[in-house]
């Protein structure tokens, strides 16, 4: 053998030492680990921007004329009926109107019901050739005229009633009033055409509630009415509605300078009365779900659906088959089992496979372990 190629292979065996020494004195790297679990997963599909609660049957009325508030039986957060009265401007004017129009209908149809009789009557003796035939068309056709004049008077009392009822707001079907603008005696004008003015009486129909929400263009081939979803609002924290998603919209929102979206619709399985419309919330869409299947966290799969084991204090990286997955659970159909520990921390420096590892403790271990010291010394 030369004496260069004498000294290379002396310079690799160094260099082989050195890293074997150096392996051997590197500490362990700490990794946070857990083992697989028995749960159910979904594959869902969420919002992409908040979405709106507001309710199915909302009614923001003004009066159709101006004039004074007279009557104001209701107040905020009071539940009405259908046809009740919820505000009523100055109308004795109205209302006198209406008493005139029905006192004549009823003279009128007196008249009217009198000469049905008469006419009645005057057949009856021309069939018996009691009376003549003059007589009998002149009551018959006297009979006609009231009863045209009956039907008349009616018809104003209608006119006269109406036009009284544009001096209230009726409300239009049972719900809760959520806003009142406006106070006894002051004057309240419709809005003109064109003109956009805050309602008199906000009426809400609070037994049906629902949020409007759009989702990603990609997703919506997949949400379809009828499915079920969950609805969630900072007001209330880590609390979950239950719903059914009832409309996607037939077209795509193309917005400048935002993302394209569908807008859908998902009403409240189960509306409570402190849902209030106008509260800000967030919906997830359940497409897929399985049950009892093996489980592990999504942030533990890595690209090309592969994971690290722990085995013997060292990494070994390993291939898995997946299922439904969702931001937070993935479901593994075939390369894992219970027992197996995976790596949580994957992103961690130096973490690949063949590396020497050592789990973190939890808090819970720790104080777990802290207890049992104190309770077994001195």
């Amino acid at each position: 053998m030369s004496r260069n190629k004498k000294i290379a292979l002396a310079v690799v065996i160094i260099l082989v030492v050195l890293a074997m020494s150096f392996n051997r004195g590197q500490d362990p790297i700490k990794v946070s680990a857990i083992f697989p679990e028995i749960r159910t997963v979904e594959h869902t599909v969420s919002n992409t921007r908040a979405g709106t609660i507001d309710a199915c049957r909302r009614s923001k009325m003004s009066p159709a004329m101006g004039g004074h508030i007279n009557s104001l039986p209701v107040k905020e957060g009071d539940e009405v009926k259908k046809d009740q009265v919820l505000l009523e401007l100055w109308n004795k004017e109205a209302k006198a109107r209406v008493q005139a129009a029905e006192m004549n209908a009823k003279q009128v149809c007196i008249l009217s019901a009198r000469a049905e009789k008469n006419a009645q009557r005057k057949t009856e003796l021309r069939q018996k050739d009691l009376a003549s035939e003059d007589e009998t068309e002149i009551a018959v056709s006297n009979a006609a005229s009231q009863s045209a004049a009956c039907d008349a008077a009616l018809a104003n009392v209608k006119v006269t009633q109406a036009s009284l009822e544009r001096t209230m707001l009726i409300a239009p079907f049972d719900g809760v009033v959520a806003e009142i603008e406006g106070e006894l005696g002051e004057y309240v004008t419709p809005s003109p055409v064109g003109v956009a003015t805050k309602p008199t009486v906000d009426l809400i129909d609070s037994s049906c509630i629902y949020i409007s929400a759009p989702i990603d263009e990609i997703d919506a081939p997949e949400v379809h009415s009828g499915m079920k979803a969950r609805i969630m609002m900072d007001a209330f924290g880590d609390q979950e509605f239950p719903a059914t998603v009832r409309r996607v919209a037939p077209y795509v929102l193309d917005l400048e300078k935002q993302a394209r979206t569908v807008e859908i619709e998902a009403v409240f399985d189960n509306p409570d009365k402190v849902l209030l419309p106008g509260y800000s919330a967030d919906i997830e869409v359940i497409i897929d779900r399985s049950e009892n299947t093996l489980s592990i966290p999504t942030q533990a799969v890595m690209r090309d659906n592969f994971i690290y084991l722990i085995d013997s204090e060292k990494l070994v990286k390993k291939q898995i088959e997946v299922g439904l997955s969702n931001w937070q659970y993935t479901e593994v159909t075939k390369g894992l089992t219970i027992e197996d520990q995976i790596v949580l921390s994957v992103d961690r420096e130096g973490v690949k496979a063949g590396v020497q590892v050592e789990v973190e403790k939890d808090e819970a271990e720790e104080s777990e372990e802290t207890s049992v010291s104190v309770s077994i010394g001195p």
